[in-house]
């Protein structure tokens, strides 16, 4: 009975890895799949493909409940696609009779909203109708979604899209080096005082003055300066529209600026104790890294307690 149940574990174990393998090779199809289509469309109307692309992850980003192998996320309005009083003719010539923008992207005669050619075809032609510039790519997007973050969110995926030449940029690191001292806990939601009762909408990360603070994700660095709460601190917004804040630091890293491109383990400051007074204000409470995750979903932005996260970089990094 016991020889049955080893084979029993074997047979079991060897199924399970080839499912974690199978999984493995199938989020890498996706994203090949996504990629071949924008390169495809890029062809097609001359728009470069990391626009698709930025645009396609935001969608992906302010939708709820996205199946991970669904192939593209981009949708518009049945008004917009087919225009005002056509009902689901996906005749090409129609929709442009009602003055809708569904075009055929595949050749099938067809203007499917719900085909991924046709999709990012219609996108094409639509950025195209205001230009190919930097502006005119903004002006397009900002008509399409009326929120300038959302803009500047596309935007800057564009950028970090088109500097890695992928879009599977799935690495990440916690904010400090293994090598130095650092101790944590779950402080999300605790109560603050200074400023008024609010909550800690953060991790505190204790560590001595000038421990490297690093980039956790692929991003941008949206904001820098002083704060009166967190004293000299950075704001990234990484591929998944997440704001990742960086608070009470004692210095930046040396020609960090807004605008850079940053990846998972770059050096973005350096740990202290600055904050709760004017700039300049130091040492009110042990030196210490606040760190914060706060997620957009297209209209507005929320804090969400990062500690599970930190716990699962912490892991993966002693894992390398």
């Amino acid at each position: 009975m016991r020889y049955y149940k080893i084979i029993a574990l074997i047979l079991f174990v060897g199924l399970i890895t080839q499912i974690d393998v199978k999984t493995v090779h199938a989020d890498k199809d996706i994203y090949a799949k996504r990629i071949e289509l924008f390169k495809k469309t890029e062809a097609l109307t001359l728009i470069p493909w990391y626009y698709f692309a930025a645009i396609d992850q935001y969608e992906r980003n302010i939708q709820k409940n996205v199946p991970s192998d669904q192939l593209i996320s981009i949708t518009f309005t049945p008004t917009k696609w087919f225009g005002i009083g056509n009902v689901d003719n996906k005749n090409e010539s129609v929709i442009a009779l009602f003055h809708g923008i569904g075009k055929d992207g595949n050749g099938d005669k067809k203007a499917d909203p719900k085909n991924p050619d046709d999709v990012l075809y219609t996108m094409g032609k639509y950025l195209q109708n205001y230009g190919y510039s930097n502006e005119d790519i903004k002006i397009a997007l900002w008509n399409l979604y009326k929120r300038d973050l959302n803009v500047q969110s596309i935007m800057n995926n564009a950028r970090v899209f088109k500097k890695f030449k992928d879009i599977e940029l799935t690495d990440r690191t916690f904010p400090m080096p293994s090598n130095y001292n650092y101790s944590y806990n779950n402080t999300w939601g605790n109560r603050r005082g200074f400023g008024g009762l609010r909550i800690h909408e953060g991790t505190d990360i204790f560590a001595n003055y000038g421990t490297p603070v690093r980039s956790t994700t692929y991003g941008v660095v949206e904001l820098m300066g002083w704060n009166l709460f967190g004293g000299w601190r950075i704001g990234l917004r990484d591929v998944h529209n997440i704001y990742h804040y960086y608070a009470h630091l004692t210095k930046y890293e040396k020609d960090i600026k807004v605008g850079q491109i940053v990846k998972p383990g770059d050096v973005v400051g350096y740990v202290g104790s600055t904050g709760y007074g004017p700039p300049g204000t130091s040492g009110k409470f042990p030196p210490h890294l606040h760190y914060g995750m706060y997620k957009d979903n297209g209209y507005s932005e929320w804090s969400f307690d990062p500690y599970p996260y930190l716990r699962k970089w912490e892991r993966m990094g002693k894992q390398k």
